[in-house]
């Protein structure tokens, strides 16, 4: 077990899940869309007004865990930018909100 743990990266990432320590679902149903949506950004360079959409940064974005809406952060986001960092991982103690280390999964079928 122990060297199939060392054949796969560590993940760099932790998970913000939508549920408070004593069970609750936390509200706004949109919150994590509204978290990953302060630190997104409209388009790029180049591109013009019409062509421009929010894009989320690959740092935090939204996902959908156990049916529990989440956010992934990176932990890369800590050395590009604290306050950033800081800020999400506020959130999440704030509203008491559950916090899980990623961990990556070998591939379906691949050997042990």
């Amino acid at each position: 077990m122990a060297d199939n743990a060392k054949k796969h990266k560590e993940a760099n990432e932790f998970i913000i899940q939508g549920v408070t320590s004593n069970g609750r679902t936390f509200r706004p149903s949109d919150w994590a869309e509204r978290l990953c949506g302060v630190l997104s950004c409209f388009g790029g360079e180049g591109l013009r007004a019409q062509d421009a959409h929010l894009r989320y940064s690959p740092y935090v974005r939204p996902t959908l865990l156990e049916g529990i809406k989440s956010v992934v952060v990176s932990e890369e986001l800590r050395r590009i930018e604290p306050m950033a960092y800081h800020f999400v991982l506020n959130f999440a103690k704030d509203n008491d909100l559950r916090i899980v280390d990623a961990c990556v999964l070998p591939d379906p079928g691949s050997p042990s």
